[in-house]
């Protein structure tokens, strides 16, 4: 999709209908998708669920996709309440809703297929004839992806980590960074992504598309769900599909785009970790983000990992238990100026917090 291809269509004009193979939804008609991608070793059907919002108005098409990774969670429940509890009477463009893709893994409670293993967000834009991950990814890709203008797909951290809400995206496409900026999140990290992802792929293919990552895998997390849906909102009135809603600005913003600004901290000691900073803190260079130990405690012992610049912690361990080389923190450098809005910020959530308590 070029810039342009988000311009004011002409007064007067209507949507188009929104087709797949098999079906149909018309300008001004929702419709829930039961969409077959594959079948089960009894020959049952394996069906996704789809939503298609179908404005009555023309405008952009864009997707929301979760559950790649069959135990991220956080963003099926974004999906599913822009696509069942949002009023869309009103939307300019067609909103393609896909709140689980990985269904067996889903079932299984799983993070990839349980066939084998496979990778379903390594596996885009899938082949006929190939791999049943491929098979399926094809079928998702074909139907649902391809026919959208842009596309927001969910994730959080894999399982015994976790995430502060952040985007990744090829900034260097113009409208993937329109993309990524419009969904307000404080954190962009550049770069295009491993090959087989639905956003590289989709990029590919000419639909401009973001990576939204945000807490941690098995669990709803309500606070984040609540700020991706503000991202939402945020992108659905930059690209003009909610007229009346505004582009929501979070404050501070850093776009991490060169290898020196990022780093994953490993341990370099097995043991049992005692992490003294969380996700989305702020550390200073030479501060102590956590500790190794034994099962004994012993000081002689106690390896002491420090941050190794002023960063924040954008991904952080859950699961207090590693082998050397298994990562602890993933940290990210910020600008002077960024640093300066970031604990203005803090500044002020400080004192309206203490004005709250004031108040009981």
């Amino acid at each position: 999709m070029s810039d342009d291809a988000t311009s004011e269509p002409p007064d007067g004009s209507t949507n188009e209908a929104f087709t797949y193979n098999g079906g149909r939804v018309d300008p001004g008609e929702s419709a829930n998708i039961r969409y077959g991608i594959s079948e089960t070793y009894l020959g049952d059907p394996v069906r996704i669920p789809v939503t298609v919002v179908n404005g009555e108005h023309p405008g952009p098409t864009m997707f929301l996709s979760a559950a790649a990774h069959g135990d991220e969670l956080n963003g099926i429940e974004v999906v599913r309440e822009v696509a069942h509890d949002w009023d869309h009477s009103i939307l300019h463009g067609t909103l393609v809703c896909l709140p689980v893709m990985n269904v067996p893994g889903f079932l299984a409670q799983e993070r990839y297929l349980p066939i084998y293993d496979r990778d379903l967000n390594r596996s885009f834009p899938g082949r006929e004839g190939s791999t049943s991950a491929r098979r399926m990814a094809n079928q998702i890709f074909t139907n649902f992806i391809e026919p959208c203008d842009l596309g927001l797909d969910f994730h959080t951290s894999t399982r015994g980590r976790t995430n502060m809400l952040h985007v990744r995206a090829n900034t260097e496409r113009s409208t993937v960074a329109r993309l990524a900026k419009a969904f307000s999140s404080n954190v962009i990290i550049a770069g295009e992504g491993p090959s087989g992802t639905l956003r590289r792929e989709a990029t590919e293919a000419g639909v401009p598309t973001i990576t939204v990552e945000m807490g941690e895998a098995h669990r709803f997390q309500r606070r984040l769900i609540d700020r991706a849906l503000t991202g939402v909102a945020s992108v659905l009135a930059e690209f003009g599909l909610h007229r009346e809603s505004s582009v929501h600005w979070p404050g501070w913003r850093t776009v991490i785009d060169d290898d020196d600004e990022k780093t994953w901290l490993r341990a370099d000691a097995g043991g049992i970790v005692d992490m003294k900073r969380g996700r989305g803190q702020l550390v200073e260079e030479g501060e102590v983000i956590c500790t190794i130990t034994n099962p004994f405690k012993e000081d002689e012992d106690i390896v002491t990992v420090e941050a190794p610049f002023t960063g924040l912690i954008v991904g952080v361990l859950e699961n207090p238990v590693v082998y050397p080389g298994n990562p602890l923190c993933h940290l990210v450098g910020l600008s002077p100026d960024t640093l300066t809005a970031l604990e203005r910020e803090r500044t002020t959530e400080r004192s309206r917090s203490d004005l709250r308590q004031g108040d009981d």
